[in-house]
């Protein structure tokens, strides 16, 4: 299985909304990176729209695709969660949470109208969508003495390492995020130089 250097994912939220049969279906979109940030956009919308009957989503975080929901909230098994992951997917975006509000508008659509309309508003609010390319990263913990302190710091400009947290003691150490793309290049540099030492960061 190859390395996955760089993944796609949404620079903003945006929004879209489709109307089948008086009922609406407002599509939320959102760049995620937790769990924890995904319950507070579904619950604020929840919040939001407390008078619409259904508040369905799906979700997709991180580049191995292992870690996904989708959620039909009381709609028909399949219905509506599936429909909103299978356009995230087919976008090939990850780090991404769909919400759709239903609002009922008094006829039944059927499971076949359900999958249409969710499915539509879904791909309308990621298509209007700002997408950005970003680098999958590892984070690092680099250990120095104060005298290698610069030495360090010029190794992470030069493997566009950003650093995160600085801990200046006698004994430093820098928290980096280090593209994946670097990282086999930047740890052979360490081991030449000997003055720092390199730990993963999981």
């Amino acid at each position: 299985m190859s390395t996955v250097f760089q993944y796609t994912t949404l620079a903003a939220p945006a929004q879209a909304e489709f109307k089948d049969k008086g009922s609406r279906f407002l599509a939320f979109a959102w760049p995620v990176h937790s769990e924890a940030e995904i319950r507070g956009y579904v619950q604020t919308l929840r919040e939001q729209h407390h008078k619409a009957r259904h508040c369905c989503y799906a979700w997709r975080l991180g580049v191995d695709g292992n870690r996904y929901r989708a959620n039909d909230d009381g709609e028909p098994a399949g219905s509506a969660g599936r429909p909103i992951l299978g356009q995230i997917d087919s976008a090939a975006i990850t780090d991404v949470l769909v919400v759709v509000i239903r609002y009922f508008g008094g006829t039944l659509l059927g499971v076949p109208g359900l999958i249409h309309a969710y499915k539509t508003a879904t791909a309308a609010a990621i298509a209007s969508a700002e997408k950005i390319r970003l680098d999958v990263c590892q984070q690092l913990r680099l250990y120095c003495d104060y005298a290698h302190l610069s030495e360090a710091l010029r190794w992470c400009k030069q493997q566009q390492a950003q650093v995160l947290q600085q801990d200046l003691q006698q004994q430093c150490c820098l928290l980096v995020r280090i593209p994946l793309a670097q990282l086999e290049g930047g740890l052979a540099v360490l081991r030449q130089q000997r003055a720092i030492d390199v730990k993963l960061d999981n």
